[in-house]
């Protein structure tokens, strides 16, 4: 990165921009963070709007002919690129979207207008388009973790996204076991980073971080057979936030062995 401040800019496609709330909800930690960085495109927390940028942070997943050549074209101008939050780590809950043709989604939408969207696409994750440098999961991200993938780019040096399951920090903050209760929580295969959020608080983890590398199916085929559950009902939770290609391919084929 260049010795002065590196300028940040933060872009949105399909998506809530719930991920860039977190990032302004950061409050203090983010005026802070103003002290090494210029943000110069927030639309959340701006109205002005930089051209020039050192690191792209962006939100959303890629759903048309003008997404994929608006991201094409802005991710030219960056050094660095971060995709934040679920849409554009893997899809998101679009990927859904990825599940019906594109004629019968548009036909469920928008009844019988003629081509209402002639530029739609399957939903992609960014990465799909262009090179990204650095990811943080969840719906919406974990405000902490952004703070750690600013700093390592910051100092220049990779940030490895936890690839063990959400309950080993379940285990870590000391929480029952929320199948203990009767719930259904898909902690064991998705990939930690978020301090267990959600089983903090009593909820189940719903899967928003993607899969990890390296599942341990056998594990998870166990909970099934413990608490009576199907693989055909396992799958259909992960699919809210996992039906992307990648992840629900890779789970597919580990659940059903």
């Amino acid at each position: 990165m260049p010795k002065s401040k590196p300028r940040v800019a933060f872009f949105e496609f399909t998506d809530c921009e719930g991920c860039q709330l977190q990032v302004a909800n950061l409050g203090l930690s983010l005026l802070e963070l103003t002290k090494v960085v210029d943000i110069v495109n927030f639309r959340e927390i701006m109205s002005e709007q930089g051209k020039n940028y050192d690191v792209l942070v962006v939100e959303g997943s890629i759903s048309s002919k003008h997404d994929e050549e608006r991201l094409r074209a802005i991710a030219a101008k960056a050094k660095v690129i971060v995709a934040l939050g679920a849409c554009a780590t893997t899809g998101g809950v679009n990927n859904l979207k990825n599940l019906k043709s594109l004629e019968e989604q548009k036909k469920s939408v928008y009844g019988n207008v003629i081509d209402p969207v002639p530029d739609a696409l399957p939903t992609r994750a960014i990465d799909e388009i262009v090179k990204v440098d650095y990811y943080i999961h969840g719906c919406p991200i974990y405000g902490p973790e952004f703070l750690k993938v600013m700093e390592c780019i910051l100092l220049g040096k990779p940030y490895k996204v936890p690839q063990y399951p959400v309950c080993v920090e379940c285990k870590q903050n000391e929480n029952i076991c929320v199948y203990e209760k009767g719930l259904f929580c898909l902690g064991p295969v998705t990939r930690a980073g978020c301090n267990s959020w959600l089983p903090n608080y009593g909820n189940v983890c719903v899967g928003c971080r993607g899969l990890i590398d390296n599942p341990a199916a056998n594990a998870q085929k166990d909970i099934l057979e413990k608490y009576g559950l199907t693989v055909d009902e396992i799958l259909e939770k992960f699919s809210l936030y996992c039906a992307g290609k990648k992840d629900r391919a890779k789970y597919e084929k580990e659940i059903k062995k």
